[in-house]
């Protein structure tokens, strides 16, 4: 049976140090895609590097600071990007596409079952997808913010095998290693608790946007989806085709036996649109949501944080913090405030004027549990 592998590539191992496309690398990455797909995988790329293109095509030394000329020099660079893979993949007559994504696509429903149809049919055409965030008309509130969370996106869309991130950091230590001599790896993870998250240190370069934070909030979700998931150095020679293999390199994030009640649609709650709000509830609520399979009502919230109406997505945590589900709620913000800790005996008048109390905020099956 073919297997499905996201292969997502950071800028700062796409480049050089001098912030310039490293053609050597992808010729070499080219050859052991092809070896991956003779092991019986349909590889997708998730690359980053459009704006890195554009600065070097244009001779602009400097990364701006301003919108316009960041957005001016990833569509003069996804031109070139797109071209080097082409080129990269030619020798092997492999035909490469370009999938440019934003929120705007991924948070609609219906774009996010189209992204993902047309995908699986370049994979059924033997084409390459090389997927990157449309920079050219991305603003803050569609961003995704780092590549790291369009390549688990990606991954969930297709129901991926496996994701591997080759990054510029052999995988996941206990410590940063750019400041601490003993800092060990960690070669498997098999949950991800709020210690492990404390190890995670910012972005290993400025050139990428992403940092050890997002690589494991991405791994939090393809481990709840049934998909593994590694971090490993992309230097290393012939590592993708090792890990393939199942060879130890970097960090891998063991998938978990798939709930019955994870569902695309449950998954694009997870990634596909960024959380507007945050809910806090108390341990019992947490309780019955992990250990009983119960719906969030509003007798559990404790506090309620951010801006949002009904059908957004929100956050839930703990009440030490620890964020350990995300749902999409049935009321807004200003409404939950109302009835925030209101139980059904409750009489509604009193605080709302109305029966929001015996209501689920966040029905079962809109709620991924990350536990």
């Amino acid at each position: 049976m073919t297997k499905k592998i996201v292969i997502k590539i950071g800028s700062s191992t796409l480049t050089t140090k001098e912030g310039k496309v490293d053609y050597a690398f992808l010729r070499n990455l080219a050859t052991q895609v092809v070896e991956v797909k003779k092991a019986g995988y349909q590889p997708i790329i998730v690359t980053s590097a459009a704006i890195a293109c554009g600065l070097e095509a244009l001779g602009i030394t400097e990364r701006p600071a301003d919108m316009p000329s960041l957005q001016a020099a990833a569509s003069v660079g996804q031109n070139a990007l797109t071209s080097a893979y082409a080129e990269a993949f030619a020798p092997y007559n492999i035909i490469t596409s370009t999938v440019l994504l934003t929120r705007r696509e991924t948070a609609d429903r219906k774009s996010y079952l189209h992204a993902r149809d047309t995908l699986l049919r370049l994979l059924e055409l033997d084409v390459i997808p090389i997927v990157n965030e449309n920079d050219t008309v991305s603003v803050e509130q569609i961003r995704f913010g780092d590549n790291d969370t369009l390549a688990a996106l990606v991954a969930c869309l297709i129901q991926a095998d496996l994701m591997v991130v080759l990054s510029d950091i052999e995988g996941l230590f206990d410590k940063n290693p750019h400041f601490y001599d003993d800092a060990r790896l960690i070669p498997h993870v098999e949950f991800i608790s709020e210690e492990l998250i404390g190890y995670a240190q910012g972005a290993g370069t400025t050139v990428g946007s992403g940092g050890m934070v997002t690589k494991i909030t991405a791994a939090r979700v393809l481990m709840v989806a049934g998909i593994e998931m590694v971090i490993c150095n992309g230097r290393r020679e012939n590592v993708l085709v090792d890990v393939v293999n199942g060879n130890e390199q970097g960090t891998r994030f063991q998938a978990r036996e798939i709930p019955h009640d994870i569902t695309p649609k449950k998954l694009w709650i997870a990634l596909g649109d960024a959380a507007k709000g945050t809910l806090t509830v108390d341990t019992g609520a947490k309780t019955a949501l992990i250990a009983q399979g119960s719906s969030l009502l509003c007798v559990g919230i404790a506090s309620v944080e951010g801006s949002f109406e009904a059908d957004d997505i929100v956050d839930i945590k703990d009440c030490t913090g620890h964020l350990f589900a995300r749902g999409k709620v049935a009321t807004s913000a200003d409404e939950l405030q109302r009835v925030c800790g209101l139980s059904n005996q409750d009489k509604p008048s009193e605080r709302t004027g109305d029966n929001a109390s015996s209501k689920p905020i966040i029905h079962r099956d809109d709620l991924v549990m990350f536990e």
